[in-house]
């Protein structure tokens, strides 16, 4: 892995240093006061959830805080000026809330909001102005008292409501010897009248799921369920790949079909198209041996290498304050943290509790992409390198300038918000950027599942950015709302999106900078706030 600073000093022939963001920690300032606590239990989890729920175009946080309340923290922040954050009752004031992820469930445009629990899943409804009610009853949603770790969504052809998976964790009635005892995760299919869900679907065997993630890996049109498991309880089990065709029980990809056995400490999942061939590349978290995994053999079968050495992505040990034991990775994001139009990887770090063969100064990772693809860490030069037990994460654009922040929930501590500052220099980002919000008329109205490409100049051969639209991966942690690209030097860009089991719309051109909507009647510029 290379580190920022020493490549500026030795400058190998190959590598140019990508553009250095900054980042200030406005967590106090801002007005983020959370605290993560729990022991047992709550060693996993800490998740945050970032999503409109008032209209102004700024995302607000729900914040989980294990056996302390979770707080909805309403977004305040002057459009490029510094953070603030305003805690406000709204009906989602939860104890036991260990993980949250934001999509409209229901199609009536309002957000709603999936609250992972140790205990039963809390679903709400949206209500419009940052008010929530619980939905469990009306919408038949019971996932049981189990430990609820993951979390993902789909939409199926046909269905105007989404495919819902959960993941649990070990059985909470033997806390003294949980090895082996990994429960089953769930999905939840939604019923033919509408309205509600049918009864859970088991996924046996259950292999201790701390992500799961819907996408559509070789781009069929139908999304699969990628499922990331922790080996430390597990036996004779591994990472899972579940096929999800309509009308058919969820079913497991096998050797047979190309599927690779693999067992790591599965914590969260990255997945973006990294290398431009049209398919995604997953990050997966772990204990000590993250992984980069490419397909092997395009669309054929599930067949996937790794690539995070050869890129430098290993992010296995601490890179700044002296501790030499393995990394523990939580929470993984592509995104491009500098604008330069190349998807970079922010990393949340911690150790579990005080596990004496891994680190305990272990600081949050931000590997940078090269303009050759390789990942260099900047974690400390971008003022990121904190010592916290970081859990969930989110990177996000809070206050509308294009650049994007990062809150980060850490157990035992206080979450920590920062904020990016503008360019100060030649060395710092100067790229320009893009915001774009997908619409459809009625049930997936956000468009989960889309394919956007966004053309990095308005000539055929530029190059291109790729984002699927997905909800679900991360670590406990989910958003919705823009979808962020850098766009480097280029100040017009070509859009197209890939519409859920659909075709591709045509290309429209957009000005650098700017808020756009797309849906069925074209592209518009929006105003934020």
């Amino acid at each position: 892995m290379f580190v920022l600073s020493a490549l500026l000093a030795s400058a190998p022939a190959w590598a140019e240093a990508p553009a250095l963001p900054t980042f200030v920690e406005e967590t106090d300032t801002a007005g983020l006061q959370s605290r993560f606590e729990g022991e047992g239990e709550y060693m996993v989890g800490g998740g945050v959830a970032t999503f409109d729920c008032d209209g102004d175009g700024l995302p607000e946080a729900y914040v989980t805080a294990g056996v302390n309340k979770a707080k909805l923290y309403r977004n305040q922040s002057p459009v490029g000026g510094a953070l603030k954050l305003h805690e406000e009752r709204s009906g989602l004031e939860l104890t036991n809330a260990i993980g949250a992820y934001p999509l409209d469930i229901d199609g009536d445009g309002a957000t709603d909001l999936v609250v992972l629990r140790v205990g039963e899943v809390q679903v709400f409804r949206g209500l419009g102005q940052c008010q929530f009610q619980r939905a469990n009853d009306a919408w038949q949603l019971h996932t049981g008292n189990g430990w609820h770790t993951a979390f993902s969504a789909t939409w199926e052809k046909g269905q105007s409501w989404p495919t819902l998976a959960f993941g649990t964790y070990v059985d909470r009635s033997k806390p003294d010897f949980p090895w082996g005892s990994c429960t089953p995760g769930m999905v939840f299919r939604p019923r033919p009248e509408g309205g509600g869900y049918l009864p859970a679907t088991p996924l046996l065997p259950g292999h201790c799921a701390l992500s799961m993630l819907f996408s559509d890996w070789n781009r069929s049109g139908t999304a699969s369920l990628r499922v990331s498991n922790d080996r430390e309880y597990f036996k004779g089990g591994g990472e899972q790949l579940w096929q999800l065709t309509p009308g058919n029980a969820p079913a497991l990809y096998t050797e047979k079909e190309g599927w690779k056995p693999l067992q790591i400490w599965g914590m969260g999942i990255a997945s973006q198209d990294i290398t431009g061939d049209g398919f995604p590349e997953l990050f997966l978290t772990s204990m000590s041996d993250n992984k980069l995994q490419a397909l092997e053999d395009g669309h054929g079968q599930p067949r996937y290498t790794d690539t995070a050495y050869k890129r430098g992505a290993t992010a296995h040990r601490p890179y700044v304050g002296g501790d030499v034991h393995p990394s523990t990775a939580w929470h993984a994001q592509f995104a491009d943290l500098n604008n330069d139009g190349r998807a970079d990887l922010f990393i949340a770090k911690g150790n579990v509790s005080t596990m004496p063969d891994f680190a305990t100064l272990d600081p949050n990772d931000l590997l940078l992409q090269s303009a050759e693809g390789h990942f260099i860490q900047a974690g400390s030069e971008a003022g990121l390198a904190s010592f916290k037990r970081g859990r969930g994460a989110m990177v996000v654009d809070f206050n509308a300038d294009g650049l994007l922040d990062i809150i980060v929930v850490n157990r035992w501590d206080g979450a920590q918000l920062w904020r990016q500052l503008p360019a100060k220099s030649a060395a710092a980002p100067s790229g320009h950027w893009l915001h774009l919000r997908l619409q459809q008329p009625a049930g997936n109205r956000d468009a989960i599942g889309s394919w956007v490409e966004v053309r990095l100049g308005t000539e055929a051969g530029a190059a291109v950015a790729r984002q699927e639209l997905t909800v679900g991966g991360g670590h406990a942690s989910g958003h919705l709302g823009w979808m962020h690209f850098g766009l480097g030097d280029a100040q017009k860009v070509q859009v197209r999106v890939q519409w859920p089991h659909g075709d591709w719309s045509e290309w429209f051109t957009a000005d650098a900078n700017r808020f756009y909507q797309l849906g069925a009647q074209g592209l518009s510029a929006s105003k934020v706030p």
